[in-house]
């Protein structure tokens, strides 16, 4: 698999995974039932608690930098430490997106708008030959039916092939990173998201066909794999093991517009947003995929190329 897709397989967007998970798991039911200063701040190692974490700071501001993985095994602990000490003291709490769990009739419209192909179109219409083979054999290989995807874009079909290796071998939504982060959050913590629910769908919507049959080709052609790369992942991840994580994500590049439009962009756009915030006193604890904060060009790369030191408390 390329940097992309082991980036994007294990630390998927939380608006795209919580559109996936609930399909996922109908799915599974059915079967049962048939840079320098970022370098020096990583190199100081501190005493690793868990996993990394790393802070920006000013006079009067702090913002906590944490990596997330959305979907987690339910014996993984990691919420503690320094972590559940600067999560308390923090005032804000920003992540992603939030989602409005009160709501699913949102996110099926949601799904409806930007992951279905249009009437009278098939998804396996869209593939050659060779690649058609190849996605029936992924699909196959989990229990599904070959055609359970067909109404849904590339985009879609990858990354429910990505996570139900995940969900049928016991990795839980309700164990990951925002779960635990909401359900400890202080009362009155205020709030804030980076983006919005739509964008990040729009992100893969608006993606090139020929980006999103790659994306699926990756995926089906490295499903058995998914289960051990994402353990070693999290292995790295829960041992604070910057260095390890970020070896495991650097390598090809794979589709320059896969990584620019869901990786790179966002990165400096968060950094931006980052540097913005630091114009305002308080203590934020901002939680993003791990993939973000890892490897080259990193959240942490982008605000060292404006100024901002990152350094790294756990």
């Amino acid at each position: 698999m390329t940097v992309f897709t082991r980036r994007l397989t294990c630390f998927l967007g939380t608006a795209a995974l919580a559109l996936t998970l609930p399909a996922c798991a109908q799915q599974t039911q059915d079967v049962a039932s048939a840079s320098p200063a970022v370098v020096a701040a990583t190199e100081a190692e501190p005493v690793r608690e868990g996993p990394a974490l790393w802070k920006v700071a000013d006079e009067d501001t702090t913002i906590y930098l944490f990596g997330t993985i959305h979907a987690l095994p339910k014996d993984v602990v990691w919420y503690k430490g320094t972590i559940a000490e600067a999560f308390a003291g923090s005032d804000m709490l920003v992540t992603e997106v939030m989602l409005d769990e009160s709501n699913p009739g949102q996110m099926q419209q949601l799904l409806v708008g930007k992951a279905m192909l249009p009437p009278g179109q098939s998804l396996r219409d869209l593939l050659n030959e060779d690649q058609r083979a190849a996605y029936e054999k992924a699909m196959i290989s989990i229990n599904l039916p070959v055609a359970a995807f067909d109404r849904f874009e590339p985009w879609y079909a990858a990354m429910m092939l990505s996570m139900l290796p995940l969900l049928q071998q016991g990795y839980d939504p309700n164990s990951g990173v925002e779960k635990v982060l909401t359900s400890n959050a202080p009362a009155g913590m205020e709030r804030g998201q980076l983006e919005s629910i739509d964008y990040q769908l729009t992100l893969f919507d608006e993606l090139p066909m020929e980006s999103q049959i790659s994306y699926l080709m990756e995926v089906a052609g490295g499903i058995d794999g998914i289960k051990p790369m994402i353990d070693q992942m999290v292995g790295e991840w829960v041992e604070g093991d910057a260095r390890g994580l970020a070896e495991l994500m650097n390598g090809s590049m794979g589709d320059p517009v896969l990584m620019e439009q869901l990786l790179l962009q966002r990165n400096r756009t968060w950094a931006r947003w980052i540097d913005d915030r630091l114009d305002q006193p308080g203590v934020v604890f901002v939680a993003v995929g791990a993939g973000h904060l890892a490897g080259d060009d990193s959240v942490q790369e982008e605000l060292a190329d404006r100024g901002i030191v990152s350094i790294r408390v756990q």
